[in-house]
């Protein structure tokens, strides 16, 4: 008999945990489009360094996808976010009691925080900014979730009442975007003008990456990367040692950014522009090698 009971228990267990995803996926759905808003009009304010955003085209595509695309990213962040988070919480609402949506944002809190050590750890990304934007994906169905699970409504229901919301953070994200720009409190990114004696010194980028720039002119490179002279396609890149003069100036492209351009001597690669990116204090060089949509890009931060 406590063998039964264990198990329905448990089948009882897995059953709630299904009907909290099931309920979960509209309520993640719903925030997503405003998200995507505000990462949009964050990505102004930060450099693209040259890359391409496919014009109008990437944009129509989301549209039109949309309504087969927001359902699967919702049950994505509900098994990533939602689920971990649920777990961790109902075990401390029952062991010490209190309201159920504050432990439920306890667990998206230590969620979002685990997540950022894992990505951080695995793919270098920033540990803080990962955690607080994943920290804030996880609120909506925190606070939602309790309510919506005391709710009759069938799954149709709970999903048009999604698109209402949807509608809904979509058009206070762009109100308030828009506000923030016309207050000018989101800014267009613009890339640091900086002086030949703050060009010169020595870069650093991957794969050991060196480049010297001397005050009189004089370049030296330590697996450099530049494209082939001849013989090479527009995708194709070759690490160069050697000597060389540079000279500051705008891109030869027409694009008008400021940066260096590279002249290595014994015919190691092409001529490269190194252009201006980071911030004054913070400054960097890069080039984009290949298609802007789709390239390789290259990066060196100054050594302190």
């Amino acid at each position: 008999m406590g063998w039964e009971n264990v198990r329905d228990e448990g089948r009882a267990a897995d059953r709630a945990l299904r009907s909290e995803v099931a309920a979960a996926v509209p309520v993640n759905a719903a925030q997503l489009p405003a998200a995507g808003l505000l990462w949009l009009l964050r990505s102004v304010t930060q450099d693209q360094y040259g890359a391409g955003t496919g014009g109008a085209f990437g944009p129509a595509l989301l549209l039109v996808f949309a309504p087969l695309l927001l359902p699967l990213l919702g049950l994505f962040a509900s098994l990533v976010l939602t689920l971990p988070a649920t777990l961790l919480a109902r075990p401390a609402l029952r062991r010490y009691g209190g309201p159920e949506w504050a432990w439920r944002l306890a667990g998206a809190v230590a969620t979002a925080v685990g997540w950022g050590a894992v990505t951080a750890a695995l793919w270098h990304w920033p540990f803080a900014t990962t955690a607080a934007v994943l920290t804030g994906l996880g609120v909506l169905p925190a606070l939602a979730l309790p309510y919506v699970r005391t709710r009759t409504w069938s799954q149709w229901g709970l999903w048009w009442r999604s698109a209402l919301a949807c509608a809904g953070l979509f058009a206070l994200a762009l109100g308030g975007g828009l506000g923030a720009v016309a207050a000018g409190l989101i800014k267009q990114y613009e890339p640091p003008k900086l002086t030949t004696a703050q060009l010169a010194g020595v870069w650093h980028g991957p794969s050991g990456a060196v480049l010297r720039l001397y005050p009189s002119g004089r370049a030296e490179a330590t697996r450099l990367p530049a494209e082939p002279s001849d013989d090479g396609t527009a995708t194709d890149v070759v690490l160069c040692d050697g000597a060389g003069r540079w000279e500051p100036g705008p891109a030869p492209d027409g694009t008008k950014r400021d940066g260096v351009l590279l002249k290595l001597d014994r015919s190691c690669g092409a001529d490269t522009h190194w252009s201006i990116s980071g911030t004054e204090h913070d400054p960097e060089l890069f080039v984009l090698f290949g298609d802007p949509d789709a390239g390789t890009l290259w990066t060196l931060k100054r050594k302190t």
